[in-house]
């Protein structure tokens, strides 16, 4: 395998062996991930709602994305600003984001309280979906988003003196919190539906895949590639060198 004649093939199996190998491994790391995040994701869904005041404010709020809360003020339609891109129905539109001033504290958090018609958002007419006085808000923990997916672009966050930018391409709380004259934390709440919450905009909740995907099964194609190409190239090397010999026994015979 390793003669001038053969150097450069073995070299280029070795590689690919190599690369194939890494591949598998990586996807193990990737099926390591997909179990902690599950795990994580699981054990905050089974905690009992968190009431969002008092003490629970100063908790590690980001740590607990998907545990369910529930929170009590009056909206800031003034600061509200929509999430670009969100399709509800087959049917384009946004997402409506409005500040929550929490009841009993100088603090306040974001609210994604659902989906409104694209039309609507192009025209601007956001005043009609304002749910004015003290309201109650059921829904889920959610952290600041900042990285954009494939075919999505980030947001040039306004910097002081700038316009407000009124639609984000992300859910960056850090990013929208700039340009709010008060204290946001740096969570947001999506708003869950309910029976009683017919009309727009439509709140929606995340669909959550907890398994673990086909990372081990593409780990395992990818180690067996290997292991192929590993015991395969010997005996074709094998064969290759055998066949000049067979040759000549036939032609002699």
């Amino acid at each position: 395998m390793f003669s001038r004649k053969w150097l450069l093939t073995t070299i280029l199996v070795i590689a690919a062996m190599a690369v194939m190998a890494r591949l598998g491994i990586w996807q193990l790391d990737r099926l390591h991930q997909r179990r902690a995040f599950n795990a994580r994701v699981s054990a905050q869904i089974d905690r009992p709602p968190l009431e969002l005041s008092g003490e629970a404010l100063a908790s590690d709020l980001p740590s607990m994305e998907y545990r369910q809360v529930t929170v009590v003020g009056e909206y800031d339609f003034e600061q509200e600003v929509a999430l670009r891109n969100q399709a509800m129905n087959s049917q384009w539109g946004v997402d409506l984001i409005t500040p929550l001033h929490i009841a009993g504290t100088n603090q306040a958090v974001l609210v994604n309280r659902g989906w409104i018609p694209g039309n609507d958002f192009e025209s601007g007419n956001w005043q009609k979906y304002a749910e004015t006085g003290q309201v109650e808000i059921h829904g889920i923990i959610r952290d600041s988003d900042t990285q954009p997916q494939i075919g999505r672009r980030n947001d040039v966050i306004p910097g002081p003196g700038d316009p407000r930018l009124m639609a984000w391409n992300l859910m960056n709380v850090g990013g929208i919190a700039r340009q709010i004259p008060y204290q946001i934390l740096p969570v947001y709440v999506q708003q869950a539906p309910e029976p009683a919450l017919t009309g727009l905009p439509q709140p929606s909740l995340p669909t959550l895949d907890l398994t673990e995907g086909p990372h081990m099964g593409y780990a395992l194609q990818w180690f067996a590639f290997a292991a192929v190409l590993g015991i395969g190239y010997p005996f074709y090397i094998r064969r290759q060198e055998a066949l000049p010999v067979k040759k000549q026994l036939i032609s002699q015979s």
